[in-house]
This record gives structure tokens, C-alpha cells and sequence, in this order.
């Protein structure tokens, strides 16, 4: 099919008359699909039911170390679910403190406490006169709603094919130190599901702030997290990175099982230098005298070891892959000859980040609502939900079944036909002299 941008106006109008006829027919099938969050499906979920049967009443609940698992204590979490963990995001278990059942409410008490107590001994953040972070985007909304919360301002970096623009992050942390942190997704990032090149990570284990309580707030959510057993992202280790450049507490690196075992259920945690953990230590013993540990045993004794998370996690691609697919291929079939949006095809991860023609994103989102599909709000992945051109959607594929996503991506498409022809349509209408669409193209 002819691209859109090389279409007459005679053409785009016959277009714009076939499409709306497409979408009257979806909005009286009265469709209610969600692809708005991430969420496992309940087949995903299936997959660790096995998890309520490795413990019961009659079972001894002490640990290696010979703590009892239903009592007080044990501040950093226990051995062995130290030592899974540790395999898990790839550093010592030395390194490793083990919190509840969510690395998002980890993150936030990591900013609150900068906030009321400072990092490591110097000026807590609520006495400075401004506060900033880098946020990567499009990025990860949550990050970015705990730093509205807080009032920190803050400062978008375009998110390229190999992570970070690291130009741009190294000169503007290297000249103002009200610049505290920057959030990252280094691995099947959200929303692009890009991972950070060896280049990247060591740029970022070689930064030189100038506020010296900066930190890098590296959230390898999706660790594990492949679609594939061959064709994998690999990620430089960043502790063993930073320690290597002489820059040892540079990093906080958290990770959960949220998506391994059960969202809501499974365990937080946390790898940083020993001199940071000193430092979160002072505060989690007045917050704390533990964690569920009871939690901890049972994810150790259903998963054994690293070998049995790998195993766990090449059954979550199974249900994944195909749905990623799904999306790929409809994406290319209906708009791959038509130059309208760009996507990314990731290895991993839980998201597909599309792209569309400059002031578009908003109206699509809202078509395919009308239509009966939610997707995640237009502007979401990125700070204040407002995304400067308009353009990004975040696709989440994982929850709904196949055919659904079938039915959702077919009248997404749609809804991207529509409101990219009336885009050139409008251009149309500014310049009447002009014969297609591609010779002004059409502003965002």
C-alpha cells in the first residue's frame, strides 16, 4: 500500500472514508480489553501455585544459620534467600539486603529518606533550595511520580538504542549538583524494552557528579525477564562496574520477584556498596525489626537455586513470546508500508514502545478508548505526563489473552490510520497548493 505522506488528498480522503466505516463496526461490538499496565496474566501466575505447597504446619522453620523464620530478627534478610538473590541480580550476597514485597515502595524509601536524613552524612534534601533528577524517557511513569510527590524537579534524557543520551547525562551531572539522581531501567528497559550497551554502563560507572551524595537509581526490574532462550540482552554487572572506575557507592541496584513469583507476594531488594548499606542499615533498624522471612524460606525452597529461577522464567516466555509477536506482526502487516509510527522489538521485558507521528499519541489513545481498548494514558512515560512531541505509547501485551490482543492491536492499527490521515489531512487544508501530503510534511 502507498505510505500516507505520498497519497493525494483525493486518495486520503477515499482512505479516511473506508477507515471510519472500519471503526464504526468496533465501536458497535462494545469491546472491553485492557492493555494499559503490565501485569502478569493469570497463566503466568499459575505457574507459581506450587509455591503454596513447599510449606505447611508440620515443617521445621529454621533457617541455615539457625534463626527461626517466624520470629523477630534477621534485619537484611535470610542466608539462603540472600545468596538466590544475589544470583539473581548478579553481585554478592555481602551486597544484598532483602526488604518486603515491593522494590517501588523500596525506591520510595530510599528518596524519602535522602530526603529527611541526607545520603551518607551530608545536607538532607529538604534543607537545599532545589532538588533535581534525570529521568530517562520515555521511561518508567512510577519513577517519575515519586518524584513529583516530593517536588523534585525533573529533567528528561532521550532514551537512544544503546540506553541513555550519556552526553547529556555526563555534562549536566558534572555541573550542578542540585542534580541528586537518575532514574534508570537498564535491562528490557520500560517502556522501549532497549538494554544498555557495555558502553553505557561503564560511562555510567565513570560519571563524575558534582554533588557527591548523586546516585544512580538502577531498577533491573526485568532482570530475568527474556522472551528467548538465544537471543538474549546481557548487561555489564554495575556494582563490580563503579567499583572497578573507584566510584564503589555510586549506585543503588533493586530488583524483585514481583514478576517471577506473584506480584503483591514475592520479595524486594536491594545491592549496593557496603558503605551504602552501612548507611540504609541506620535507618532500617528504626523502621524495622524485619522483614517476612517466613516469605523469604518459601521462595527458596520453591526455587531452589538460580537454576530454578532460569527454568521458572523460560516457562513465563512461553506465555509472553507468542503475545509479543502477535503485536509485532500485526504492527508490521497493517503499518509497516505506511510510515506513520515506528516500534520497538524487544528481546525481553514486559512493554513495546510505539511511536507515531508527531501529535498524534493523544488521539489515538483516545479512539481506541472510545472503542472500547484502554491503553496506558498518551504522555504517561514521561515526567508530568507530558510527552513534548506527542508522539509515544506504551504497549503492554502481557495480561490479555492472544485473541484479544488480536482483536486490541487490530484496532489499534486502526486507530493510527485514522488519526495519521486526518493529521494529513489538516496539512492539506494549510497549504492547498500542494499535490501530496509529503511536500509539507505536517507539524507535531
Amino acid at each position: 500500500m502507498k505510505a500516507y505522506s505520498e497519497m493525494t488528498k483525493q486518495e486520503l480522503l477515499e482512505e479516511h472514508r473506508q477507515l471510519e466505516e472500519q471503526y464504526k463496526k468496533y465501536r458497535y461490538a462494545a469491546l472491553s480489553l485492557d492493555m494499559s499496565r503490565g501485569k502478569p496474566s493469570p497463566a503466568q501466575l499459575d505457574l507459581s501455585m506450587g509455591m503454596m505447597d513447599v510449606m505447611n504446619s508440620q515443617m521445621d522453620m529454621t533457617c541455615e544459620d539457625g534463626a527461626d523464620c517466624r520470629n523477630y530478627g534477621v534485619l537484611g534478610g535470610i542466608t539462603e534467600a540472600k545468596e538466590l538473590l544475589a544470583d539473581i541480580l548478579e553481585v554478592n550476597p555481602d551486597n544484598v539486603i532483602i526488604f518486603g514485597n515491593s522494590s517501588l515502595n523500596v525506591m520510595f524509601d530510599f528518596i524519602s529518606r535522602s530526603y529527611s536524613k541526607g545520603v551518607m552524612g551530608f545536607t538532607p534534601w529538604c534543607k537545599l533550595p532545589k532538588v533535581k533528577f534525570l529521568c530517562v524517557v520515555p521511561g518508567y511513569d512510577r519513577h517519575f511520580k515519586i518524584c513529583e510527590y516530593f517536588g523534585i524537579e525533573m529533567i528528561n534524557v532521550p532514551m537512544l538504542p544503546t540506553g541513555p543520551d550519556m552526553d547529556m547525562v555526563e555534562k549536566l551531572v558534572s555541573e550542578d549538583d542540585a542534580i541528586k539522581g537518575i532514574w534508570c531501567v537498564p535491562k528490557y528497559s520500560n517502556p522501549t524494552g532497549n538494554s544498555y550497551s557495555d558502553e553505557t554502563v561503564r560511562r555510567f560507572a565513570r560519571l563524575e557528579p558534582a554533588a557527591p551524595d548523586f546516585r544512580i537509581y538502577w531498577d533491573n526490574a526485568y532482570t530475568v525477564h527474556h522472551l528467548y532462550d538465544h537471543h538474549q540482552d546481557h548487561l555489564i554487572e554495575i556494582l563490580a562496574e563503579c567499583k572497578r572506575a573507584g566510584n564503589p557507592d555510586l549506585v543503588y541496584k533493586f530488583a524483585s520477584t514481583s514478576k517471577i513469583s506473584f506480584p503483591g507476594s514475592g520479595i524486594a531488594m536491594c545491592a549496593a556498596s557496603l558503605n551504602n548499606l552501612q548507611d540504609i542499615k541506620a535507618c532500617l533498624q528504626v523502621q524495622t525489626i524485619g522483614h517476612d522471612k517466613v516469605n523469604q524460606l518459601r521462595h527458596v525452597r520453591f526455587f531452589k537455586d538460580i537454576h530454578g529461577v532460569v527454568e521458572h522464567m523460560r516457562k513465563h516466555a512461553d506465555i509472553m513470546r507468542p503475545k509479543f509477536e502477535i503485536v509485532e506482526d500485526i504492527l508490521e502487516k497493517e503499518l509497516g508500508e505506511l510510515n506513520v509510527g515506528t516500534w520497538t522489538k524487544p528481546c525481553g521485558g514486559y512493554f513495546i514502545s510505539f511511536d507515531s507521528l508527531p501529535g498524534c499519541a493523544k488521539q489515538i489513545v483516545a479512539y481506541a478508548k472510545k472503542a472500547g481498548v484502554k491503553m496506558t494514558p498518551a504522555g504517561a512515560s514521561f515526567p508530568y505526563g507530558i510527552d513534548p512531541e506527542d508522539k509515544n505509547i506504551r504497549i503492554a501485551p502481557s495480561f490479555p489473552g492472544e485473541d484479544e490482543i488480536r482483536s486490541a492491536m487490530n484496532l489499534f492499527t486502526l486507530c493510527v490510520k485514522l488519526v495519521s490521515v486526518e493529521k494529513f489531512l489538516n496539512s492539506f487544508e494549510e497549504d492547498g497548493d500542494k499535490e501530496t501530503a509529503a511536500e509539507a510534511p505536517a507539524e507535531g
